[in-house]
Parts: structure tokens; sequence; C-alpha cells
């Protein structure tokens, strides 16, 4: 009897020290499924040659705020000269200056203010409760000083400037996202025709220019 309850605790013992061990596997490999889905999900939002967010993480910034009705500015800002550099560099100096042109970035913007690189050289910026046009203005002008300084690589300096076109929405007055993204393409366009390097807000008598 003593020798078979013994084998019987011992066998018990075992259960219990696999199922948990059973359980610590499980439990790990969950974290690691987890991990790697929250990468995934990060890699998708993500821009990779710059780490700024990309068009879909934009668009869903967008959707966020228009369903909050909070008031907030889209700023469209596209890279005069860039092809210049891309032609005469070579690839490597136009990822370099994109990289630099992010930084930038980040550092002229606030931790809650949202930046997306939406193209090879266009980033959309988007900054909620900025309290009032002046301060927008004040943000752009320190972007085009700012991107206007050349740009080292290597031995050569890369210059290039920026046009920004800015569409500034009210609280509960967002239009649908694709709208806001219009306005302030028009906006920007409306820049590069004045010569480059310049800021303009949208308004409505541009799109009835665009039309006419």
């Amino acid at each position: 009897m003593d020798f078979a309850t013994t084998d019987l605790a011992i066998e018990m013992l075992y259960l219990v020290e696999a199922k948990a061990a059973a359980m610590e596997a499980s439990h790990r490999l969950n974290l690691r499924l987890q991990g790697a889905r929250l990468a995934a999900e990060e890699r998708a939002f993500t821009d990779t040659l710059t780490g700024l967010g990309n068009r879909r993480a934009l668009e869903a910034v967008l959707a966020r705020l228009a369903r909050e009705g909070r008031a907030f500015a889209v700023m469209q800002i596209d890279l005069d000269f860039f092809k210049r550099v891309n032609d005469s560099l070579g690839h490597a100096a136009g990822d370099h200056v994109l990289r630099e042109v992010a930084r930038i970035m980040g550092e002229e913007t606030r931790g809650e203010d949202s930046i997306a690189r939406v193209g090879g050289d266009e980033f959309t910026l988007v900054l909620p409760e900025v309290p009032s046009e002046a301060q927008l203005r004040a943000i752009g002008a320190r972007l085009i000083e700012r991107i206007e300084r050349p740009i080292p690589f290597g031995d050569q300096l890369c210059r290039i400037s920026a046009s920004i076109g800015t569409t500034w929405i009210e609280a509960s007055q967002a239009p649908p996202p694709e709208e806001l993204l219009s306005n302030a393409d028009l906006a920007l366009y409306a820049s590069k025709r004045a010569g480059r390097a310049q800021h303009t807000f949208y308004s409505p008598a541009l799109r009835r220019t665009a039309q006419g």
C-alpha cells in the first residue's frame, strides 16, 4: 500500500509540473504572438524610411479627430527641388534629405501633432487645437526657414525648400478626410504657383479658380 501511494503521489506531482510547464510555454507563445501582431500593426502604419506615419496612419488620425469634433489644421508639405537632389547626388542623398526633413518636422511640432510621409517627397501634418491662424503661419514659416538651410551629405550640400498648403477646421465642422486633403492640396498648389517656399491657406476662392 505504501509503495502504491508513493507511486501515485509521484505521478500526480509529475502531472502538476507538466501542466505548469505547458501553461508557461503557452504564456510565452502568446506573448510572442502578441508582440508579432503589434509589430506588424506598427509596420502597417509606419513609413520605414523616416519612421513617420504613413497614409494609413494619417487617415486614422483624421477620422478620429472628426469623430471627436475637435478643431485642427492640416498642412500639406511638398519639397521643392527634391528631384534635383536625387538626379544629381543619387538616391542615398535623397533618402538622407527625407530623414533630415522628418527630424526637422518632429522638432517643430508638438507631441500631440501627427506627421505622415504620404508620397516620395510629400508630407502631411495634422495639428489639433491650434489656437490661431497666426500660430499656424509661424509654424509654417519656421518649417520653410529650416528646410531651406543646406543639408550636408558627405562633402556635398543638398539644397531644397518647402511649399505648404494649410486648411484649418473649426470644432465640429470637419468635412470628410478626402475633402480636407483636397483643400490642403489646392492651397499647396497655390504656394507652388506663387514661386515655391510659400505658405498658403485654403479658401473657397482657390477651388473656384481651379474649377474655372
